[in-house]
């Protein structure tokens, strides 16, 4: 994958992972469009990076990725790239009655809505020069932590999925990626904690994007960055090690 000159679009691009995509991918000469729910962070980012491209959306609601996409197309008809990096990660009680909005604002966030967002770009990508999806999963697609099964178990899930992609996907020129990154010190999971500013602890971000860039660019389809190489490759002695208080 070139790493210059691209007009890309990341999801949940106002945090984390996704900012310091953005960031990097700008520093970089690309042009960069993020989505995200919180409009106050999109005008921030924008303000403080000239350049970025931002467009509120809720990647949940089905009418809202289709408008995101409407809106991409139109603003930014060079688009050649999706990085579907939004995710959520909360806890799950399986010894009891789960909260199913929970459960489902996960699985749409983290699953429903990369596939279904590839599916609607895959017209746009394939006619434009080095076209590629990447899809960011996670370690924990191949050890689970027991107690964010749902999280786990969507990732395991954009795994899976990004192998068909690719596989469907071959002859139409679209390469795609998985990058599955260890624990980054990022704000992922904080809706589960009570302390709210808190970040998730680990790698740090720009390390990281480091990392995946590098991947990227020597055209690893399936990179398990840092600590989550151990995790795809140990993946049942891990398991026990990392689940044995429960």
């Amino acid at each position: 994958m070139k790493l210059t000159g691209n007009t890309i679009l990341i999801t949940g691009g106002t945090s984390g992972i996704g900012k310091g995509f953005a960031q990097h991918f700008l520093g970089l000469g690309n042009t960069v469009i993020i989505c995200g729910r919180r409009k106050d962070r999109l005008e921030q980012l924008k303000a403080r990076n000239p350049g970025l491209a931002t467009f509120q959306c809720d990647l949940t609601d089905a009418a809202s990725r289709e408008n995101l996409v409407r809106h991409v197309i139109q603003e930014c008809p060079d688009l050649n790239i999706l990085i579907n990096n939004a995710g959520i990660q909360l806890t799950a009680d399986l010894a009891k009655p789960v909260d199913l909005a929970a459960v489902e604002q996960e699985i749409a966030t983290n699953l429903i809505a990369p596939l279904h967002l590839s599916s609607l770009l895959v017209e746009q990508l394939r006619a434009r020069p080095e076209p590629c999806i990447v899809n960011i999963s996670s370690g924990l697609a191949y050890t689970p932590l027991a107690f964010m099964p749902v999280y786990c178990a969507t990732k395991a899930a954009v795994h899976s999925w990004s192998l068909s992609l690719r596989k469907q996907l071959e002859k139409t020129g679209i390469a795609v990626y998985e990058i599955a990154p260890p624990s980054v010190d990022t704000e992922l999971g904080h809706e589960r904690r009570e302390d709210k500013s808190q970040t998730h602890g680990g790698m740090p971000v720009n390390e990281f994007i480091s990392e995946a860039l590098k991947a990227l660019e020597n055209n690893v389809l399936q990179a398990a960055i840092g600590p989550a190489a151990s995790m795809m490759d140990q993946r049942d002695a891990l398991f026990e090690r990392l689940n044995s208080h429960l």
